[in-house]
């Protein structure tokens, strides 16, 4: 569990399957993913986020609100999901919240206390971040936490077709 000011990241609950599900089916954050999810597919994405952290002791944890104890999205560290973009021993980390706390700095929050728990437990190279070349929201949360922007390791999405906004993808990464 890492607890930040605002934010508590920490492993899955049953409790927190509704209120992801819902997130992962807002039009809103699948604009950034290519599509939203079914409940069914949260459910298992949930799933394999819950065992990675099980078997690893860290991966994509619940963002919850301290205040509330609402969970409101995920932040954390998943080895790379496309090996042929990382250098070296990496984790690749992103983030993903619902609209409803967009804008308060909470993923910048959570995401540099995801970075600094990644470098002070794990033994790596790289800390990296990827997104749509179009999505400035998650550029500006990369550059606030102390990521640099990689332009020669920028890469078109092999899982977006051609033409497809979102396939040209930018890289920020800490380390070599």
């Amino acid at each position: 569990m890492i607890e930040t000011e605002r934010l508590i990241l920490r492993p899955y609950r049953s409790a927190d399957r509704t209120p992801l599900a819902a997130m992962n089916a807002d039009p809103r954050v699948g604009a950034w993913l290519a599509g939203t999810m079914s409940r069914e597919a949260s459910d298992a994405l949930i799933d394999r986020l819950q065992a990675h952290i099980e078997a690893n002791g860290w991966g994509w944890w619940a963002a919850e609100l301290r205040e509330t104890s609402e969970v409101v999205g995920m932040i954390g560290l998943s080895p790379p999901g496309m090996p042929e973009v990382a250098q070296g021993r990496s984790v690749e980390m992103g983030w993903r919240l619902s609209p409803s706390v967009w804008g308060r700095g909470l993923s910048t929050e959570g995401a540099r206390a995801a970075l600094d728990w990644a470098l002070a437990h794990l033994d790596i190279d790289e800390v990296f971040a990827i997104t749509a070349a179009t999505n400035l929201r998650s550029q500006a949360v990369m550059t606030a936490i102390g990521l640099e922007p990689r332009p020669d390791r920028a890469f078109d999405h092999p899982r977006l077709p051609p033409g497809d906004p979102l396939r040209p993808h930018v890289l920020y990464a800490r380390g070599p």
